[in-house]
């Protein structure tokens, strides 16, 4: 009886070993088999010595781990580009002072930063200001006017009342200057209490409002900006000026589904670089006017590699860029890869990685954290 015990103990040995080598499936970049047999055998969830670990069935299903066997192929080249959010030119707009003045709200009150707005639609009510003597002065001019556009009445009533006497030219004149003295009677009185309307330039949604009632303001001094939540340009940075024309396609890390369309490549240097301008199309652009964005252009080129989730990759302990393989039904090794980006959910791995592996690419990050 105590003979059957052994036997099955080191059966059970037998097995469990076996579960934790390589499958004949799992190899290296260059082909080399990664079967080789731990120096411990453990049951539960553990790192081994050789840098590998150990996941039960069970724990498994409870990470969500998921693998894909990978298959190599070719794709475009991908560079990535920092670059930030921008007004589009033809869909927003920024609101400035004409002249310096008191800001006064608008028929439907001072509008504030997401507030909705259409194109020609008051904003706010902006009264001149000037200086005493500039006022004094105009309030001068003003009274001069009225008593000018007083006589002028007078004198064209006068003119009327003997129609076919004095010839019709001095009556179309006397009128002519009754109506040129009263349109600058008009400005005049307008500059010194009158209001201008500040309209909105485009529709959208207020991105900024810098303005409060009573405030005072300078000329050309930024009030509102507009955007379109819909439209926004984007302007990367390449130190390549042959990079526009070999440009396909490009989309942004941060919003996988915003479409962009490269508009043009300037040719005139900033901070070292050219300013790439692409247009962002979108249901709802998350992005703020000034954000930082990375663009992912794909270039005409190709590369040979492997297509992964971004999900797939992780970092070990040396700050490398690994991916784990299942080599068996409980292990999973890490593998040291370089991979570039594909686009905003896909990455490449151009190096360290074979064919015919199956990759985790789901639950990667659990994995790594297994000491």
């Amino acid at each position: 009886m105590l003979i059957n015990y052994r036997l099955l103990a080191g059966l059970a040995a037998a097995f469990l070993s076996a579960s934790l080598s390589a499958s004949p499936g799992a190899h290296g970049p260059n082909g080399e088999h990664l079967d080789e047999k731990t120096a411990t055998t453990v049951s539960g969830l553990a790192r081994l010595p050789d840098g590998s670990v150990n996941v039960p069935k069970l724990a498994q299903r409870r990470m969500g781990l998921r693998t894909l066997m990978v298959k190599e192929g070719e794709f475009a080249r991908t560079v990535a580009l920092n670059g930030r959010a921008a007004i589009d030119p033809n869909a927003g707009g920024r609101v400035q002072a004409p002249f310096a003045g008191q800001v006064l709200p608008g028929p439907n009150g001072l509008p504030v930063a997401g507030q909705r707005v259409v194109r020609g639609q008051v904003l706010a009510r902006l009264r001149p200001l000037g200086s005493a003597v500039e006022r004094g002065n105009q309030a001068a001019e003003l009274a001069g006017l009225r008593a000018q556009r007083e006589l002028l009445a007078k004198r064209v009533r006068r003119l009327e009342s003997l129609e076919g006497v004095v010839p019709a030219k001095e009556v179309e004149a006397a009128r002519a200057e009754l109506a040129a003295s009263a349109g600058r009677e008009r400005a005049v009185a307008k500059s010194i209490g009158g209001l201008d309307a500040i309209v909105a330039p485009a529709s959208g949604v207020v991105a900024s409002a810098a303005v409060l009632n009573g405030q005072m303001v300078e000329p050309r001094e930024v009030l509102f900006e507009i955007v379109d939540p819909g439209q926004m340009l984007v302007e990367a940075l390449a130190t390549d000026a042959s990079l526009a024309r070999r440009i396909g396609s490009a989309s942004l890390a941060e919003l996988p589904d915003a479409e962009l369309t490269l508009l043009g490549a300037g040719r005139s240097l900033r901070d070292g670089a050219l300013p790439l301008n692409f247009r962002a199309r979108g249901k709802a652009l998350d992005l703020a006017v000034g954000q930082p964005v990375t663009v992912l252009a794909k270039l005409d080129a190709r590369v040979k590699g492997i297509a992964l989730p971004a999900s797939a990759l992780a970092r070990n302990q040396a700050n490398e860029t690994v991916v784990w393989i299942k080599s068996g039904a409980l292990r999973f090794i890490a593998l040291p890869v370089e991979a570039t980006a594909l686009d905003a959910r896909t990455v490449v791995v151009t190096k360290g990685l074979a064919p015919d592996n199956r990759v985790v690419v789901s639950g990667t990050s659990l994995i790594n954290q297994i000491r």
